[in-house]
């Protein structure tokens, strides 16, 4: 895609800016000062709203005193998860911020044209990716290959990273760490099966990880060693209107799906959290889930009309609209949240000034029989909280999947 000359003005204004962001001094709020803390990301998926998160991470960037320990996500997720970490350790916060910003300009310049007809075709599934695209170009593997080391990732990470991607056979989460991560394992992680042919990785196929973990937040929190957790939400979880033509039908379908394994699982550890509430001694895994705090930024409550947008749109300055949306949330949960005593998971879902989430937006509760005795309930909720907390979880190198 062309840049109009405005846009190669805008492209380099935005650089300047991000030059001089990285240059000021960094900002702290009130009672921060000589503080450190330790956070971990739960980056969601969602094509390009992706850039939302762009701008939340930029913004944290700039606090000195926040350090990073564990980065989950999925599509777009997963994209800017592997832009921080290789950033980081390429050229600490400032570089991250860079590469960030670099990637995703370049995003909008690499975003192919879509005639209206084969757009149409996509969204109705009229036509398969290995129709309307057969020698399977995807411009997303240069743009990676560009920007990463995926060896300096592998061997000298500066994060730990967990990478979901759905396994097409049987529709399991399959988590790559940062041991195991390449080109073909992020492609795998964005692989919209109605636009892009299947992904192959040691003889297993894969889809985009929205579709069973988006992102990995449960493996998230057997791996972190941070007890703060900020969930990064970019895809909207209200509708418009009621979608009546087949485009827009296919569009909700999608923004429920990929939101449906973020809200189930938030809401299997705000039942987990509860339980281990209970004056039960002698768990490292009671202490982990009391300890936790889990905070949340969503863009929709910074951008309002996302509903009513396209994950497929790439232009730059609605990507830029959704930069500054990112670093405006990001702002406000630092500025409001930092010193927030420990939260039910399952309120962490609303805007961040108060992390909690309305009933509307949540998905069922995970429930027990109420005939079981404290013992039992005991028992019963320390089996299905390791069976949630993936002990089964495989950590070889080939990473990890959910049984």
């Amino acid at each position: 895609m062309r840049s109009s000359p405005e846009v190669r003005s805008a492209r380099f204004d935005q650089e300047q800016c991000v030059e001089a962001h990285a240059s000021a001094s960094i900002r702290h709020g009130p009672g921060r000062q000589q503080e450190t803390r330790s956070l971990s990301l739960a980056l969601q998926g969602g094509g390009s709203f992706g850039a939302f998160t762009w701008g939340v991470l930029d913004r944290l960037l700039e606090e000195e005193n926040l350090l990073f320990d564990a980065v989950s996500g999925a599509s777009a997720g997963a994209v800017n998860a592997v832009l921080l970490a290789s950033g980081l350790a390429d050229g600490g916060r400032r570089g991250a911020r860079k590469r960030l910003q670099r990637f995703w300009q370049r995003a909008g310049e690499a975003a192919p044209r879509i005639q209206p007809g084969i757009a149409a075709a996509i969204a109705t599934r009229i036509l398969s990716p290995y129709q309307f695209n057969p020698f399977n170009l995807n411009p997303l593997r240069t743009l990676l290959a560009n920007e990463i080391d995926f060896d300096v990732l592998r061997h000298n990470p500066s994060l730990r990273l967990l990478i979901g991607a759905t396994r097409v056979r049987d529709g399991k989460m399959h988590v790559f760490q940062e041991k195991d991560l390449t080109i073909d394992v992020i492609l795998a992680s964005a692989c919209l099966p109605v636009i892009h042919h299947a992904v192959s990785i040691d003889g297993e196929t894969y889809w985009d990880g929205g579709y069973s973990a988006n992102p990995p937040l449960i493996p998230l929190v057997a791996r972190s060693r941070a007890s703060e957790i900020l969930i990064v939400q970019i895809m909207p979880t209200a509708g418009a209107d009621m979608p009546t033509t087949a485009s827009e039908i296919a569009k909700r379908m999608e923004q429920i799906t990929f939101n449906s394994s973020l809200l189930r699982d938030m809401d299997a550890l705000a039942a987990m959290t509860k339980l281990a509430e209970a004056e039960v001694q002698g768990s490292r895994l009671l202490q982990r889930l009391q300890k936790l705090r889990l905070h949340h930024v969503s863009a929709e409550t910074e951008y309002p009309l996302l509903s009513q947008s396209s994950a497929l749109n790439s232009d730059w300055h609605f990507l830029l609209q959704l930069r500054d949306a990112g670093r405006v949330a990001a702002d406000r949960w630092l500025s409001s949240s930092w010193e927030l005593s420990p939260v039910d998971p399952s309120r962490a879902a609303r805007p961040p000034q108060t992390a909690r989430l309305s009933p509307s937006m949540r998905a069922q509760p995970v429930t027990l029989p109420l005939s079981l005795s404290v013992r039992e309930l005991w028992q019963k909720s320390q089996k299905i909280l390791a069976k949630l907390l993936n002990l089964s979880w495989r950590t070889t190198s080939g990473g990890g999947e959910a049984d």
